[in-house]
């Protein structure tokens, strides 16, 4: 069952992979502009931090989930094959946004349905499996849109993705039917809203938000200055892609072969730990001259992201109840797409003005300044006597 769920999930992702890197080419390719590429680039992820939070408190309801993540996938490749045949400038943000309204269930939606699928026992493993799974995407993904966009076109990555979404959608059909994971009888926005609550107000679970939500404003300007930065080694912004992929064969290394072990230590700690390492480790990059020297540190610098993932997972699973696994996955996943997008325009101002070189420095000093808000929203508001997790009378305590 596993396996089934794993493809399914990972061709999914694959495919929003590919739309991230593809709509900055796209839109670089017809119109040299990199304010429109992050204008573009966040259309496609901003209309997810509203529509996060609902579609992950209809996914703690429905009995449908197979049927709500398989539209999303139609709506995702329908909307970028119409890319194919708009040619105002303004269209692409358009239907970025349109493409990027279910988002949040390709990242939160289907990971939200692992404690349904498997075991108490089996959740670490799994957790290592799905952290795999998204480095997967992040590998195959930007590495497909690079090579295809150099190959043959930026629009014929286009139909690759509409392909994948296709794939996806007969792989969700082979999914259990799943019944509600909750059972509340609040009105559908008292529940929104529970789930932005608790998300507020568990420290170990804020703690983890935090950081890894400001991450991913780091990844967006990373989307923008990666493209950009090729230039200065004599390389094609489609180039970019292969470092993605370094950074993700790396991160996949560790997520597999630490998952379990990383058990031992709160996932918060984990998560905040990691992303600073993650910082540090981009300091180095300005000073490589060379697209291979560059390459190399993409895949240094992925180890140390590696145990990030898995422990988010688990932050997330330890820290709420089941009936709150849909609305706290899609959630945190919308927060971690919204930020995201303002990372994008930000570079998008940004780069042109200071230097691809001066904003990789930004990039390190903000994902050590993402650790380090993470370690003060852990202290902030808590009660050292009051329960500070939802595990810790439900599941197995740590070691």
């Amino acid at each position: 069952m596993l396996t089934r769920y794993l493809t399914a999930a990972t061709l999914a992702r694959v495919g929003a992979e590919m739309v991230a890197f593809t709509l900055v080419l796209l839109v670089l390719d017809r119109t040299d502009s990199p304010a429109l590429a992050g204008l573009t680039g966040a259309a496609y992820a901003l209309p997810a931090v509203v529509t996060g939070p609902l579609l992950g408190a209809w996914l703690d309801r429905t009995a449908h989930r197979r049927t709500v993540l398989a539209v999303s996938q139609a709506v995702m490749g329908g909307v970028v094959l119409a890319l194919l045949v708009v040619t105002p400038h303004w269209a692409a943000p358009v239907l970025a946004a349109v493409a990027g309204t279910t988002l949040p269930l390709v990242n939160g939606g289907f990971t939200s349905m692992l404690p349904s699928l498997v075991s108490k026992d089996q959740l670490p493993q799994a957790n290592s499996f799905e952290a795999a799974s998204f480095g997967l995407a992040a590998i195959t993904g930007p590495a497909a849109a690079a090579t295809v966009t150099a190959i043959a076109s930026a629009e014929t990555a286009v139909v690759v993705i509409a392909a994948l979404a296709a794939l996806s959608i007969l792989a969700i059909g082979r999914l259990p039917v799943l019944p509600p994971a909750g059972r509340s009888q609040d009105p559908f926005l008292r529940s929104v809203l529970g789930g932005l609550t608790h998300l507020a107000r568990t420290p170990r679970l804020r703690a983890s938000t935090v950081t890894s939500t400001l991450l991913m404003g780091v990844i967006g300007m990373l989307l923008i200055t990666l493209p950009l930065h090729m230039a200065s080694l004599g390389m094609p912004r489609s180039a970019a892609g292969y470092l993605w992929t370094a950074m993700e064969l790396g991160s996949v290394a560790t997520a597999l072969l630490l998952g379990r072990r990383l058990t031992r230590w709160r996932p918060e700690c984990v998560v905040m730990l990691s992303v600073a390492a993650y910082g540090l480790a981009f300091t180095a990059w300005p000073l490589a001259g060379t697209f291979a020297t560059l390459l190399i540190l993409a895949a240094v610098t992925g180890l140390l992201d590696g145990p990030m993932i898995p422990a988010m997972f688990a932050a997330r699973q330890q820290y709420s109840s089941l009936e709150l696994q849909g609305r706290v996955s899609t959630t945190a996943a919308s927060l971690r797409v919204g930020v995201a997008a303002l990372g994008q325009v930000a570079a998008g101002v940004l780069v042109p003005v200071i230097g691809t070189h001066a904003a990789l420095l930004v990039i390190a000093g903000s994902l050590v300044g993402a650790s380090a808000l993470g370690w003060l929203s852990l202290k902030i508001g808590r009660n050292p006597e009051a329960p500070t997790d939802f595990v810790r009378t439900q599941s197995r305590p740590w070691t």
